[in-house]
């Protein structure tokens, strides 16, 4: 990168993804949303999403900077199962997969 041009900041998200609407809730965090998302739709993360079929993703929220996401991602963890359903639907009421909008915001091709 020539000297003098401007990086991108880079941007953490913290996100949930499910089963199926008001199922299974994984609450994680990740600097590259879309690959996240893809990981988990193509059950690539072993372990609890993969083991619960939780690869919807149906809330996320960007964080300027790493340990605001991870303070974010260990509250929301935390929280009453209704809390979260709460959050998701009160910007997503039908529980629809965001992958597809995820991927259009990033420049992808869904």
């Amino acid at each position: 990168m020539p000297i003098g041009t401007p990086q991108q900041p880079r941007r953490y998200w913290v996100y949930i993804t499910t089963n199926v609407p008001r199922g299974v809730l994984y609450v994680g965090m990740t600097s590259d949303l879309p690959r996240r998302a893809w990981e988990h739709q193509n059950k690539l993360m072993k372990g609890f999403t993969s083991r619960y079929g939780a690869d919807r993703l149906v809330y996320f929220e960007e964080h300027e900077d790493a340990a605001s996401a991870a303070r974010r991602e260990r509250a929301m963890k935390r929280w009453r199962r209704d809390w979260k359903i709460a959050l998701v639907e009160k910007g997503n009421p039908t529980w629809r997969d965001l992958h597809s909008e995820v991927l259009r915001e990033f420049g992808f091709e869904p």
